[in-house]
């Protein structure tokens, strides 16, 4: 007679805990979505084209060649991607200027990853020009890597990003808690096999498997992000 006895979990501690946690930056740390499309808005108005509501939703949360590309042929701009990027950055920088607003609940939570000695990742579609300046504003000392979208071949919502922050930090991408605000950076966490906290800035987003939406950092803790790690079966 052959009975069956359910398998024990023999998993490692090691191998059933956090390994990193992977933040994403505009409108997910720093309430900085207004101030790009205040940007865009500003440009494409000299160029002579008024830049709708219905755009917003379309560019919020891409790189700068899939947004900026976008708003040239939606709008039939006389300008070329190599000549709108860096006029859209240059105009972000000044709307800043140097003073860019944490979202709440950011402070508290680098704060408190720092304090766990978490390895943690800033992982941005921004140009590492503009992720360098938000930083001052952030803090450099909470990341022991960041990722910039103009560093990569393929950035958001390829997985690139995000397997290269794992890489970059020893971690496997499925013990990675990742916090996004918008779908595009979702889709490339979660194609890169991480867990993924998404708090909306500008479009909702749904929960799904493997994903967890809340309303505000202000929700997301060690303990929290830790949960979704566990709770992997």
């Amino acid at each position: 007679m052959t009975s069956i006895v359910p398998a024990l979990d023999t998993r490692t501690a090691e191998e059933s805990a956090l390994q990193a946690v992977l933040l994403d930056m505009d409108g997910t740390l720093v309430d900085t979505e207004g101030f790009w499309w205040a940007a865009e808005v500003g440009i494409f108005a000299e160029l002579g084209h008024t830049l709708g509501e219905e755009h917003r939703e379309v560019v919020i949360g891409g790189p700068m060649t899939r947004s900026a590309s976008y708003l040239i042929q939606a709008t039939g701009a006389d300008i070329t991607l190599p000549e709108l990027s860096p006029l859209i950055n240059a105009r972000f920088e000044e709307l800043v200027d140097g003073n860019v607003p944490l979202m709440p609940g950011a402070a508290r939570l680098l704060a408190e990853l720092a304090a766990h000695d978490v390895p943690t990742a800033l992982v941005s579609a921004s140009h590492r020009r503009i992720i360098d300046r938000v930083l001052h504003s952030i803090g450099h000392e909470h990341f022991a890597l960041t990722i910039a979208g103009d560093e990569l071949e393929r950035t958001k919502p390829h997985p690139d990003p995000y397997l290269r922050a794992a890489a970059g930090l020893g971690a496997d991408p499925a013990r990675c808690a990742v916090v996004e605000d918008t779908a595009t950076g979702v889709a490339a966490a979660e194609a890169a096999g991480c867990r993924v906290v998404a708090v909306p800035s500008v479009v909702p987003i749904e929960p799904a498997a493997g994903r967890t939406v809340v309303r505000s950092l202000e929700e997301v803790d060690l303990s929290f992000l830790r949960s979704l790690i566990t709770g992997i079966r």
